[in-house]
């Protein structure tokens, strides 16, 4: 039995033994990956193109990576994400609004020569970019 004045001993190390339990461990990696992912564990975001730039590759390739870089809409956070396949820059301008999504790279990580991507642009607008690229839908003018 513990002594009168154990109170403060015994809070402490229940916080410090929670560590050996592996399901709380499991549960507090979780809870901190979602706190440093922009997205917090979305598959999905939308966000305001602020600019766009243009990325140099990883050796051994060379030539640029058409980016944006967009501000989420959900915290506020900045983050680069990628437009896929020829073209896709002309139908994106700064003030649009677009939907970002992971490029699927180990632990949401970027791809192959592509430092520091992330994330790739989906829509623009609430029209897909894909179709803005292939001429099938026009741009809705604001």
């Amino acid at each position: 039995m513990p002594g009168e004045f154990a109170a403060r001993k015994l809070k402490r190390d229940r916080q410090r033994f929670r560590w050996k339990d592996v399901h709380y461990v499991q549960q507090m990696r979780r809870k901190y990956k979602k706190l440093k992912d922009p997205l917090e564990g979305a598959p999905q975001a939308k966000g305001i193109v602020i600019e766009k730039v243009g990325r140099e590759q990883k050796q051994p390739h060379s030539g640029i990576i058409k980016c944006v870089r967009v501000q989420l809409v959900k915290n506020g956070k900045v983050v680069t994400a990628h437009l896929p396949r020829d073209k896709a820059k002309d139908y994106v301008d700064e003030h649009d609004e677009v939907l970002i999504e992971g490029l699927g790279g180990s632990q949401r990580g970027a791809i192959g020569s592509m430092w520091g991507i992330k994330y790739r642009v989906v829509s623009v607008n609430g029209i897909s970019l894909e179709q803005l690229r292939t001429g099938k839908k026009e741009k809705p003018r604001r």
